[in-house]
């Protein structure tokens, strides 16, 4: 036994982002004895350099707010990056808040700075890293993550975002908006390559009409300084000059470094905790779990919420098992995409008989409301099923008006009854009634009705 000095609670969280402070307070509010692990802060990215800072800076950019502005209340929303009343919030509940860096010395056995932990279960909830693309030069550059993006107060006049992903269109919309003149390297030839084509393609279209550069197509082979500015140099032979470079090349789980070895779990860079339906690790002894963007599995912060939940109904004696079919995955720009379920690449690569039917938002009454005609909506259905598994909608509010479709995609609910569903008029919802119909009529059998 080490001589350090011990502590023996009931369950350990490493890590106290979303994840981890969602299960630690749960435990907590139950009557079990938790301690919360965090050598950063309480509350991890979500509320201080992602979803809540960004969503803001959105929000002030739709408004027509100045720079000034849009960061201050950037930073208000953002509580200046100080998690104290977070950290309150859990004490209050009952849980031990430990500042520090964890690292599991075995089983049920976790030291953080010099001080060891004993504890019955553990859950890891450790998060993600960004990754930097690989370029030479890089790293002799001066680069942000976004991070750095959502947090400082700087507003360059060239920017450069390497990666034409959900984080990236963000952010490449957010700076074009304030006045940053904006080029986007992406080396897929579109964006959102996740997703359906014709999202990537409304957004890349709005990216355009704001002065965004899209270079698609293209990766980054070298960067390297050029006077005061960064000389970016592309794999098709073009060049972009730009005051700094924004990399939104993707995130990894963050698994290096934690002691996950000396609990016989295999730790692979870039890859994920491994847990099965419950969320709990498979190690010998068990009484491991994870939860949150370190299990690889989906990385939102509702992902990580609803991982949360399961591993605290396992933890409190009332089994639980995840159910993926139905996560949604949002870009909050403007027109917002949001897609759930199973996309057509995603089905091609399952062996999927996909069958697809769409609408364009320009044919609802809303979309001359609004004045803005953008959009379209997808739903994709299993031709051997003959239920609805996924879903793609690019335009206004479409992360509101999109849910039941999750909800339709997770209950399994026959086509016929979806296809029967009423709704307000004039609302955007209005326009998946067609192509339920369409799936309806082609899958089931049932007349389509005007």
């Amino acid at each position: 036994m080490s001589a350090l000095s011990k502590n023996q609670h009931g369950v350990v969280v490493l890590g106290g982002g979303t994840a981890g402070e969602h299960v630690a307070a749960g435990l907590a509010r139950a009557g079990r004895d938790v301690a919360l692990v965090e050598d950063h802060l309480v509350g991890g990215r979500s509320p201080y350099f992602a979803c809540v800072p960004s969503k803001s800076l959105l929000m002030s950019a739709r408004r027509g707010e100045t720079w000034e502005l849009a960061v201050a209340r950037r930073d208000r929303l953002a509580a200046h990056r100080a998690d104290d009343r977070a950290a309150a919030r859990l004490a209050e509940d009952g849980v031990t808040v430990v500042r520090g860096r964890g690292r599991i010395l075995g089983p049920g056995l976790v030291d953080v700075d010099g001080t060891e932990h004993a504890c019955d279960d553990l859950v890891v909830c450790t998060g993600s890293e960004p990754v930097l693309p690989p370029a030479d030069g890089l790293p002799g550059v001066p680069v942000w993550t976004s991070d750095e993006a959502l947090s400082v107060p700087d507003l360059p006049r060239r920017l450069v975002v390497l990666g034409g992903g959900p984080v990236g269109c963000e952010m490449a919309q957010v700076y074009a908006a304030f006045g940053s003149q904006v080029s986007v390297v992406e080396a897929s030839g579109r964006l959102l390559t996740a997703e359906a084509p014709f999202a990537g393609e409304a957004l890349a279209d709005s990216l355009r009409r704001m002065g965004v550069d899209l270079r698609l197509g293209a990766a980054l082979a070298l960067a390297e300084r050029k006077d005061a500015c960064v000389r970016l140099w592309l794999s098709d032979g073009g060049t972009i000059d730009a005051d700094r470079v924004l990399s939104a090349a993707g995130r990894r789980p963050r698994v290096e470094g934690l002691g996950l070895e000396t609990l016989g779990v295999a730790v692979v860079p870039g890859e994920g905790v491994p847990v099965d339906e419950t969320c709990a690790v498979p190690c010998a002894g068990g009484g491991v779990w994870a939860a949150g963007d370190v299990t690889g599995v989906a990385r939102t912060a509702h992902a990580a919420r609803y991982q949360a939940r399961v591993v605290l109904s396992n933890l409190l004696g009332k089994r639980r098992e995840a159910d993926y079919r139905a996560i949604p995955r949002v870009v909050h720009t403007t027109p917002t995409v949001y897609s759930v379920g199973v996309s057509p690449g995603r089905a091609a690569e399952l062996g999927i008989d996909l069958v697809t039917a769409g609408y364009d938002l320009a044919a609802t009454a809303r979309a001359a409301v609004e004045a803005d005609d953008r959009g379209r909506v997808e739903l994709y259905a299993d031709r051997a099923r003959g239920l609805l598994i996924g879903a793609t909608a690019a335009g206004l509010y479409a992360e509101e008006w999109m849910s039941e479709i999750a909800l339709a995609i997770r209950a399994e609910t026959p086509l016929s009854l979806l296809a029967d569903v009423v709704h307000a008029f004039p609302t955007y919802g209005e326009s998946i009634e067609a192509p339920l119909r369409d799936l309806a009529g082609r899958l089931c059998g049932t007349a389509e009705r005007p």
